[in-house]
This record gives C-alpha cells, structure tokens and sequence, in this order.
C-alpha cells in the first residue's frame, strides 16, 4: 500500500498547493489553504470507463469535422428551455446554484417527471425515496421512465448508470457526493472537483445530458471552489425571496446560446409554475391611484418586464435622515436624490426616503432611474400618476434623460399590456420612430421638464 497524500488547497478558488502558504498563489487571498488528503493506497479501478457504453473516441481534423446544428432534447417547461437556450444539447453539463428552500430541487423533478418519454435517473443526496415520492405526490406528476438512486458513493453511482443507461441525470446535490479516491470529507473542495469531473467526463463521452445541482455560500457566490464553473458548460442561478411566490433563473454561463435570458416561475404548493406573463402579475391591482407609484419598462436580460416602483418620503423624526432600497442599488437612488436636490430643487435633506420593487424582484436596468424619480416626486408632492403611464430612461448627474436600449421591445411590452402612454429620452426617438407605436410616446430631455409635465 502506497503513502496517503495530501495536499493544501485554495477555498477560494481551488488552487492546489504542496505546502502550506499564508496568500494564495491564484487568487492572492489570504489563510484560504486547506490541507486535505488527496488520494488512498489503492489505485482507481477501471469503473468510471465508458469504453463499453458508446464509441470509442478518435483523434480527428478540424476539416473533418461536420458541423450542424445541435440537435437539442426540448422539456415541458418553456423557462428552462428559454434559458438554455432552446432546449437541452446532449452531452452538456448544467450546474444549478440557489440558496436553501428557494425550489432547485422541486423545478427539476417535475421538470423530469413531466418527460415521460425520456429516462431519467435522479440521483439524491440529500432525501430518500420516501422524501423524493412524496415531493412527487405533491406535484401530481408520475412517469414511468423515471428512476430514483439514493447514494453518495461515485463508484456506486456508475455502476448504476451502467446498468440503467439513462437519457438524463439529475445530481442532487454535487457537495454530497463523495469519491473513494479522496479521502477527504464530502463537500471538500477536493471532493467537489473530483466528483464534477467525474460527471464531466460521463457527460462527454456517452453525450448523455448531465443536471448539477450546487448550494451557495453565505456571501451568495457557489458553494466549491471557482473551477466547478469553469468545467461546466451552463451555470444557471436560481434565485428570489422565500417571502415572494416568484423565482427567477437566470443564465450565468452558456457555451450553448445567450446568457442574458431569464425565465420566471411562480411557487405554490403544488410546485413550480412557469410565468408566461410576469408584468401583469408584478403589477399591482389597486382600486384607486396611490402617490408615490410609478411604471417602470425595463429589460432583464433580453425580456422586457413592467414593474412597479413605490417610494415613500416623510419628513424625518430622528436627526439623521433613513435611506432604504430595497430590489435596488440604493447608491442609485443617493444619486438620483442628489440630482434632484441640485437640479431640481427638492429638500430631500430632511426627508426619510424609501424606495422598494414590488413582487421581491431585484433589477440593475439604468433604465429604471425614470420611474424612481417620477416614484419620489409623486411621494413628494403626494400626487397620484396615472396607472396608465409608464417610463423607461437613465438619468445623468446633469439632470438629463439618457436614452436606452431595446426601446421598440419596451414600448411593445407596454402596448400590449394595456398602458396609453410612456415617457422615454428624445434622444431614443432619433433612434426610433415614434409613429409607428400604437400608444402616446412622450419624449423629454430634463428632469425638470418631466415635473412640470407630470405635475
């Protein structure tokens, strides 16, 4: 029997290391190493080959090579299949990162379970049998092509693979796997690495699709260490307030299609339920006309959404004023106050502030800032906005409404939801004709020239 091994490993981003170092050598970040064991006396058997399964691999020409469009495995679900790009591609991998309770594992087994012609093997970590089935009971779903394997053993789990030969494999989750090559504990950044490249190295070579589910850390970045993203062909971030019925799944990483695409769920009971219309559900239904609220037209991704931002402004009772954001960067909203002090007169000085984005949404589009300001001065002056009036612009530190992209799918969004009128930048109207929309197009250039219009 061969020495054990070990070696010191970056918890950052998984830099391997002989001996020990105060900095890692990668990332440069400090007391991150780790020692771990790397390998047992006995070699790696011969089970994680898969020169039985399918052809064997040849070196081969670039001018050799036919290229075509890949042929993609379309789901039930049209989110995921939106953020995927169109479909699954055989032979990926996908890892799916979310934070604890958030639905990861409810959206794939009924995502699986609704692919009755496809044989899955879903393999769990974390639950058993009795867990997984009742989960299934509560969905309403059954498929007869569907297969459970409770293990966190490697070597187990081919051995299973290759008796079963599956369409599809849904990992749950990727830190309980263990590998007897490692003899460090599950969840270790070796572990992690080892078991991925297992799975990578499956996925290639028998082109069977290949789900990861992944947890993330306090800080929200992906529980492992930063080559986990790298071997994986799409990362997909699964995120929204466990407070909210809405999910969101974002495209972080893909080699297959875009990475600015974005499906929306809505969780109740009976599971995931995919939002073919998110604006009108993120749209409040109220009987009369509030102060403080405005229609933002943003963009996530390439998605065009209409949400509503509230603001509240009241006079301060405490010496230092509050400032809250909540679903916005609130040094926007310190800017965007700071303009309107300067530019536009307002006492925001003594003035509580908070701004919040209804339905838990978080968003980044610039094009938001219309909507604030608009949110703001109609709390201050506490006088109601039309609930058929929308905005989409980013506002400069001069006070001037700065033009955005995608403007046409902003207005068609709008159009077809309803809404008369919205108010964009003159400077987009260069960009586009006017005219052609069905609504009322306002286009302003200041700040103040906005106010005066509105109020």
């Amino acid at each position: 029997m061969s020495k054990t091994k070990s070696a010191f490993f970056c918890s950052s981003c998984g830099y391997e290391s002989a001996k020990w170092t105060g900095q890692c050598a990668s990332c440069h970040a400090w007391n991150t190493m780790v020692e771990e064991v790397i390998t047992k006396g006995t070699e790696k058997q011969s089970s994680t080959l898969w020169d039985d399964y399918g052809p064997k691999l040849k070196t081969i020409a670039l001018k050799d090579v036919h290229s075509a469009e890949e042929k993609r495995i379309l789901t039930t679900d049209p989110e995921l299949n939106r953020v995927l790009g169109g479909g699954i591609v055989p032979g990926s991998i996908v890892l799916v990162a979310g934070e604890p309770g958030i639905g990861k594992s409810t959206l794939f087994l009924q995502d699986a379970l609704a692919m009755k012609e496809v044989v899955t093997l879903y393999i769990s970590g974390e639950e058993s049998e009795q867990q997984i089935k009742m989960r299934a009971d509560r969905i309403g779903l059954s498929n007869d092509n569907f297969y459970l394997l409770t293990e966190t053993n490697i070597q187990s789990i081919f051995k299973e693979i290759k008796k079963l030969r599956p369409q599809l494999v849904i990992v749950d989750s990727i830190q309980t796997l263990q590998s007897p090559f490692i003899d460090s504990s599950q969840g270790s950044i070796s572990q992690i690495r080892e078991c991925a490249a297992a799975f990578q190295r499956f996925a290639k070579e028998t082109q069977t699709p290949v789900f990861v589910i992944g947890h993330i850390t306090k800080e929200g970045s992906i529980a492992g260490p930063k080559i986990l993203e790298h071997m994986v062909d799409t990362v997909l971030q699964f995120e929204g307030d466990r407070h909210y019925a809405f999910r969101l799944l974002r495209t972080i990483k893909n080699r297959f299609g875009s990475t600015s695409e974005l499906g929306i769920y809505e969780m109740d009971g009976t599971g995931m339920h995919p939002v073919d219309n998110p604006s009108k559900l993120l749209l409040s239904h109220k009987e009369e006309p509030l102060s403080g609220i405005a229609i933002a037209a943003t963009m996530d991704g390439i998605r065009p959404l209409l949400i509503e931002t509230q603001a509240l402004v009241t006079p301060s009772v405490y010496g230092t004023p509050q400032r809250t954001v909540s679903g916005f960067d609130s040094r926007r909203v310190q800017l965007l106050l700071a303009v309107l002090e300067k530019r536009g007169g307002f006492q925001f000085g003594m003035k509580d502030v908070f701004v919040n984005i209804a339905g838990g949404i978080k968003t980044e589009d610039p094009a938001i800032d219309l909507a604030v300001i608009c949110a703001l001065l109609s709390s201050f002056e506490d006088v109601a906005l039309s609930p058929k009036i929308c905005f989409a612009g980013e506002v400069g530190l001069s006070g001037e409404i700065r033009a955005v992209n995608r403007i046409e799918q902003r207005i068609a969004e709008a159009e077809k939801l309803g809404f008369e009128k919205i108010i964009i930048s003159t400077y987009n109207s260069k960009l586009f004709d006017v005219k052609k929309a069905s609504i009322e197009v306002v286009t302003m250039s200041k700040v103040e020239a906005l106010y005066q219009y509105l109020f």
